[in-house]
């Protein structure tokens, strides 16, 4: 670094070596005889001090100046400087017969006297310059307790003092009177630069600025159940970020029209992109639609526009900390494989979404600070250039050196970035005060650089914060605005700084892990956070092995593992330990949508049987590479398949059961545990085992004695009982068959008599021959009914047949002989 360099012929001119030299002896000669005299002590003294104890430390932070803009901030001849500012009352008291006075010190001499004078807060009487005699002041007659009042100061360069090009320290003060201190003496002072440089420098040093795009993680791991697997987001507050005057809305419209390097986390444009195409948004234990497709939409489309024509480097999907990895994730296996996967998916996302070709061969660690561990993880994915800071890479020369440089072996090279001008925006950038310091010491700073060796050109390249603010954006460009100039810079980018030549002085030398800071290393995730990433690992490869799309799985549960391992969860320990406990159950549901239902025990009677086992999937897809074991815990007792141990291949559609059926052979009676566990092809087992009973009751040869026997007491009691039928059915045929001979006999004899009777009536129907036809018994005069056709039926008339036997299947309850 160049804290301790001077800047080469910028001597202060002879006229102000001689005004030094006359103050000098002013001020040392009253101390002198202050110091070989007693000092005597009167009331005149006590009520009018010196005009040296006016002017020192003490009541000197009564009055806060605050310096709100300085215009133009890198001027040239010919122009006006204007001041304005607020002065505010801090004290008890009113303050009296005030005024502000323009203060301008002697050049800086190096960047380290720059640094030294930012730390001071007082005003301090041996260092501090004296108010600008041509300069106006700004009366003010009083200030009450509490109170501000504003001021404004123009003055011309011409009467500024400015002898020639270099940074020159501005002061504004304010000078005063209080109740107890009734004399004029100063109350307060406000210090900053001002870089004057009214020429082209012959050699400019390149600065290559990095414009980082990056933001914490939002996306879950859960996806929607369509075609397109709409992603469900942990929260929408991305889209506060995106709104107009949002922080990487701001970041977009303002980097578009600086020289930058954009610096960007694909995982930030993976999500913006996820949003543009539909999302949905967890809210309980719902998901709702997304509302800001739109805004994404907008924002990309602008995004894509700003890049255009610059460099772009992308980081390491997610921006994986780095520190972290190599502190605490790399003795957990499978941890570097993260970070390679997060470098192969950094390229082509960036390219996907913004149709640029990124450099995918950087990395950057938090602020920059490396040791041995570090740089062993951060080239272990394929990147070989590490974006280091000074204050961690350190060089011992009075000036500052080109960036690039090999780092350890020769095989990496490190881009250190300038401490100095990295951090110069970290602080708070909302007061205007806070800003316009912020602006004039980086402008000074980069002006010191080039002066430092004004014959030699350096490339220096500036790392801010990973997520500036607002206010800390809008003071970057405004600094970088500031330089637009290019009387003594002239901008680059990352690539370029990272391919110049090396200073052969610089450090190449890796500081040890006892030299990180301990403020960072306390951020860092610790190794149970690694382990959980492990443990999802796992569970992941045993589940994409069943799947027959296992895409839909993989996918998104790897891009969630690189989330978990983002630099954003910094100072987030617990909000990092909710997203990878999300994460893991999430997995380890669906993985549980595929199992198997539970039995109740079985009872298995006789040699053989088939058990029936039931597996589950509520997937939306279909599952395979699975196989079905089924363990009898007792192979006297029972055997499975013909052995105590069977496997069957198991293939289930989506949202659909598959019963898996084994024989059984039963050998002794008895209860046998049976074990059923789902298993990958490769032996893992697969969710949890289902244990069932299978009651065994065989039958033995004596029981099926019995059974036989009683088989054959029912056989013959058949028999018997037939033999009894066919006896009865004969007796009552017999019977039949007298009863229907008597009953001829008796007709032939009817029929005899009649005869007999016909023929002794002959001569008397001769007598009666007159009468009408059809007379007498028989005839019409008879009574209806009482013979003839119609008439009852004679004992004498054939016995009717019966009816054929019938066919039809007997009775219900009806017993059968067979």
């Amino acid at each position: 670094m160049a804290e301790a360099a001077d800047i080469k012929g910028t001597g202060p001119s002879p006229a102000r070596r001689w005004l030094r030299r006359t103050l000098t002896v002013a001020v040392g000669a009253p101390l002198l005889v202050g110091l070989l005299q007693a000092p005597v002590v009167t009331p005149s003294a006590v009520a009018a001090p010196s005009a040296i104890t006016a002017e020192d430390a003490t009541g000197s932070k009564t009055v806060d100046v605050s310096l709100d803009a300085l215009t133009p901030g890198t001027p040239v001849e010919g122009d006006t400087v204007t001041l304005t500012g607020t002065v505010t009352n801090r004290g008890k008291g009113a303050v009296t017969d005030a005024s502000v006075e323009l203060r301008v010190g002697p050049r800086m001499t190096s960047r380290s006297e720059i640094e030294q004078v930012t730390g001071r807060t007082g005003y301090r009487s041996d260092s501090d310059p004296a108010p600008a005699q041509d300069a106006p002041t700004a009366k003010i007659p009083k200030l009450g307790a509490g109170l501000s009042a504003e001021f404004s100061l123009s003055v011309p360069v011409s009467d500024l003092g400015l002898d020639e090009a270099g940074v020159y320290q501005l002061g504004v003060s304010l000078s005063g009177q209080t109740p107890d201190h009734p004399y004029p003496r100063v109350l307060g002072i406000e210090r900053t630069f001002l870089p004057y440089q009214p020429e082209a420098t012959e050699k400019k040093t390149r600065i290559s600025y990095l414009w980082p795009l990056i933001s914490s993680a939002h996306v879950s791991a859960e996806t929607a159940t369509d075609d397109q697997q709409t992603p469900v987001f942990e929260d929408d507050a991305l889209a506060a970020e995106l709104l107009p005057g949002g922080r990487l809305d701001q970041m977009v419209a303002l980097g578009k029209d600086l020289p930058v390097t954009w610096v960007i986390d694909p995982d930030l444009l993976a999500t913006v992109d996820a949003m543009a195409n539909g999302y949905r948004v967890k809210e309980g234990s719902l998901h709702v639609p997304g509302a800001n497709k739109e805004l994404a939409e907008r924002w990309l489309g602008a995004l894509e526009k700003a890049v255009q024509g610059h460099k772009v480097v992308a980081l390491p999907f997610a921006d994986p900390d780095l520190a972290s990895l190599a502190h605490h994730g790399k003795d957990v296996p499978g941890s570097l494989g993260h970070l390679q996967s997060a470098t192969a998916l950094a390229g082509m996302t960036v390219e996907t979404v913004l149709h640029v070709q990124p450099s995918t061969d950087f990395a950057w660690p938090v602020d920059g600070a490396v040791d041995p561990a570090i740089v062993s993880v951060a080239t272990s994915a394929g990147a070989d250039k590490v974006i280091a800071r000074s204050d961690s890479v350190r060089d011992d020369l009075s000036y500052t050196p080109s960036a690039a440089r090999p780092l350890g072996n020769g095989r990496t090279t490190a881009v250190v970035s300038d401490a100095l001008l990295s951090t110069a925006f970290e602080g708070d950038m909302v007061r205007a005060e806070g800003s316009t310091l912020a602006v004039q010491e980086f402008l000074s700073q980069t002006l010191a650089i080039t002066l430092e060796q004004p014959e030699n050109q350096r490339s220096v390249v500036v790392a801010p914060q990973r997520m500036p603010t607002v206010a800390q954006a809008q003071t970057m460009a405004t600094a970088l605005r500031g330089l637009s100039g290019r009387r003594w810079s002239q901008p680059s980018d990352l690539v370029a700084a990272a391919t110049a030549k090396p200073d052969p002085n610089a450090s190449t030398s890796v500081p040890g892990s006892s030299r990180y800071p301990k403020k960072l290393r306390d951020q860092e995730l610790p190794v149970q956070a690694f382990r959980d990433m492990k443990t999802t690992r796992d569970e992941l490869n045993d589940f994409k092995v069943v799947l027959t799309l296992p895409e839909r799985v993989v996918t998104p549960f790897g891009t969630a593992i690189n989330r978990e391992m983002s630099t954003s969860w910094r100072d987030r320990t617990r909000a990092a330990t909710i997203y990878r406990g999300n994460v893991l159950d999430y997995l380890q549901e669906l993985t549980k949508s595929i199992q198997l239902v539970d039995k109740s025990d079985l009872t298995l009677s006789g040699r053989s049987a088939t058990i029936p086992v039931t597996v589950q999937n509520k997937l939306v897809q279909g599952v395979d590479h699975l196989v079905l074991r089924l363990t009898s815990n007792n192979k006297n007792r029972l055997k499975i398949n013909g052995d105590r141990v069977a496997e069957l291949p198991v293939k289930v559609g989506a949202g659909h059961n598959q019963s898996v059926k084994f024989d059984a052979a039963a050998a002794v009676n008895g209860q046998v545990p049976v074990t059923a566990q789902l298993y990958t092809e490769d032996g893992t087992p697969y969710g949890k085992p289902m244990s069932f009973t299978v009651k065994v009751s065989e039958i033995t040869p004596t029981v099926m004695l019995v059974i036989a026997g009683g088989v054959l007491l029912l056989a013959l009691a058949g028999v018997r009982m037939y033999t009894q039928r066919k006896r009865l059915a004969a007796q009552t045929s017999d019977a039949e068959a007298n009863e229907a001979a008597d009953a001829d006999a008796e007709a032939a004899e009817a029929e005899a008599v009649e005869a007999e009777a016909v023929e002794a009536e002959a001569p008397g129907r001769a007598e009666r021959a007159g009468e009408p036809e059809g007379a007498g018994a028989d005839g019409p005069g008879a009574e209806p009914g009482e013979g003839g056709p119609g008439g009852p039926e004679q004992p004498s008339d054939p016995t009717p047949d019966t009816g054929p036997e019938s066919g039809d299947p007997s009775a219900t309850g009806e017993k059968v002989d067979r």
